[in-house]
C-alpha cells in the first residue's frame, strides 16, 4: 500500500530547537553519551521504576500508538444513507 504523500511542512520552532539541543555534538560527556542518550536511559529508569506515562511513552514509541476506532453514535456502527434523486427535465 502507498504511503500517503506528506503535507506542507508545517513550521514547528520548538521541536527544530529541541532537535537541536539534543544533537548538538560539543554535549557528549565523558563516555560519549549524548543528551538524547541520556534522555532516552532516563526514561527507561522511570518506566522500570513503574511510572505509567513513562511506560505507554515507550510502547507507543516501539509499537506504534494503538489507532482508535471509528464508530457511529454511541459506540454502535456508523449509519450510510444514499438517496436517489430523479432525474431533473
Amino acid at each position: 500500500m502507498p504511503k500517503a504523500p506528506r503535507g506542507p511542512y508545517i513550521d514547528k520552532p520548538f521541536r527544530d530547537a529541541l532537535r537541536l539541543a539534543v544533537k548538538r555534538s560539543a554535549d557528549v560527556d565523558v563516555k560519549g553519551k549524548t543528551k538524547l542518550d541520556k534522555i532516552a536511559a532516563s526514561l527507561v529508569s522511570e518506566a522500570v521504576e513503574g511510572d505509567v506515562p513513562a511506560i505507554k511513552e515507550i510502547a507507543d514509541r516501539l509499537d506504534g500508538k494503538v489507532p482508535q476506532a471509528v464508530t457511529g453514535a454511541e459506540g454502535g456502527p456508523i449509519a450510510l444513507g444514499i438517496s436517489w434523486l430523479p432525474p431533473s427535465a
